[in-house]
């Protein structure tokens, strides 16, 4: 609206060129609730058009100028004054002037760089949007539209598998095994568990997949555990020589993968049985193939600016016995 309701205003649409055929994904609000967005990965074009509609027509509509943004940013909860923008890119689409009827402008950001997750957590939020504006002397007038990234990985070439032991001395000696340390989020745990030794009464097991986000650095680090899941693999107590089989399926679970160091922003670290997740794509596409390079090259974690965000996943092992 314009100062005292006087003068002329307008509203502004933003509108994808493939809006049609871009395929959605569904992402979690800062509410809790799931809603979608369009997909992009890191490297595609971002590409539109701007609508500006005249509320009163005829009337003109004076502006200092009409510009629209890409911009990947980084909101933490407690500081929420203060947005860490990592990407930030401009395009005019008019010069200081008027309008005098609606118009529609073409904008086009072209293989931009998109190098982390979106990623919505307890304390930290992490997006990208488009955000169009109408430069005018006492009130701008503005309209944002998120998008969804999603980073692709491929299969890294070194996985090794998880191997432990843990116990009470003279109680409990329990080994471990897991097939292999990094998991794509459709993916499969199998792995064993041996009784070596047992002389207390274990009346359950489980497993857990826990996710640890850490946002800040020095003394305000903010550490906020999430458990993503419960499986049960043991109701019973067993004997010394026992074995039991892992099979915890993965896709069900609302999952994000492993994210390090995130613009030095936020984190996720653990003291359990930490697990790397990953994003795997459905179909690979030619032209996707140097955008999944980039991102594998990304897929132990990156660093760039000043201080850490970071997002990291675990299963841990829980006994609950009688001594």
């Amino acid at each position: 609206m314009s100062f005292f309701s006087f003068g002329q205003s307008a509203e502004i649409d933003v509108v994808l060129n493939d809006a049609e055929t871009r395929k959605k994904a569904e992402h979690k609000t800062e509410d809790g609730k799931k809603d979608k967005y369009y997909l992009f990965y890191d490297g595609e074009t971002v590409g539109g058009k701007v609508n500006v509609t005249l509320k009163t027509p005829g009337k003109r509509l004076e502006h200092q100028g009409i510009k629209i943004e890409f911009v990947g940013q980084i909101e933490l909860y407690y500081d929420r004054g203060n947005h860490h923008e990592f990407v930030s890119l401009v395009k005019d689409l008019a010069r200081p002037g008027e309008i005098t009827q609606s118009q529609t402008f073409d904008f086009e950001f072209t293989h931009v760089e998109k190098p982390y997750e979106s990623y919505t957590g307890q304390n930290v939020k992490l997006r990208y949007f488009l955000r169009a504006t109408v430069i005018r002397r006492l009130n701008d007038i503005s309209k944002e539209m998120d998008i969804v990234v999603h980073t692709l990985s491929t299969y890294p070439e070194l996985n090794s598998s998880i191997k432990m032991e843990v116990g009470i001395e003279d109680c409990l000696h329990i080994e471990f095994e897991y097939n292999k340390s990094k998991y794509h989020l459709k993916d499969v745990i199998v792995g064993k568990i041996y009784f070596l030794l047992v002389r207390i009464k274990i009346k359950h097991m489980e497993i857990d997949i826990i996710k640890r986000e850490t946002t800040g650095t020095g003394p305000s680090v903010y550490h906020e555990n999430d458990t993503i899941a419960k499986y049960e693999i043991m109701d019973g107590a067993p004997v010394r020589g026992e074995s039991i089989p892992i099979r915890l399926f993965l896709a069900g679970y609302d999952l994000t993968p492993t994210m390090r160091d995130i613009n030095k922003k936020f984190l996720r670290y653990f003291k359990h049985w930490e697990i790397t997740l990953w994003r795997k794509g459905d179909v690979v596409r030619k032209s996707m193939s140097h955008q999944a390079a980039i991102a594998s090259q990304r897929f132990e974690g990156s660093a760039a600016s000043e201080s850490a965000l970071d997002s990291q996943n675990c299963v841990k092992l829980c006994c609950n016995g009688i001594f």
